[in-house]
């Protein structure tokens, strides 16, 4: 399965990918918050933003012009934050280090993840 897709095809896929991924995250953002015990906020926000931080890394092909594709996660992160102070809602600094850190790990596992993309498919092939 992996052997059909070449890099482009991911860059292309994750590029589709991050819009709706974006739109469920701000969607998640600025819904009146849950009471859910079992999950804490922080690792919440760190998945989230490290899945956009990643697509958005792989969309750029891993490229240095992925920073300013994470940095403008983290942009969005801190504005979403603001706005929720806006509308009535909490305004967390900690929610946007939460934030920062996903998108910023997110990133360096995309940049791997497609900068070793090559020897995952040979050695998928191998075996």
């Amino acid at each position: 399965m992996f052997s059909r897709l070449s890099r482009n095809t991911l860059a292309r896929a994750a590029f589709v990918l991050f819009w709706p991924a974006v739109a469920v995250i701000v969607w998640g953002e600025m819904r009146a918050p849950g009471q859910n015990p079992m999950i804490w906020d922080k690792a919440l926000h760190f998945i989230a933003y490290f899945g956009l931080g990643g697509l958005i890394t792989v969309a750029f092909k891993a490229r240095p012009a992925s920073i300013w594709g994470v940095l403008a996660v983290i942009l969005l992160g801190g504005v979403l934050e603001i706005v929720q102070g806006l509308t009535g809602r909490d305004m967390s600094a900690w929610d946007e280090v939460a934030n920062t850190l996903g998108a910023i790990c997110g990133g360096l596992a995309g940049w791997a993840f497609y900068s070793f993309y090559p020897r995952l498919v040979e050695r998928l092939r191998r075996s």
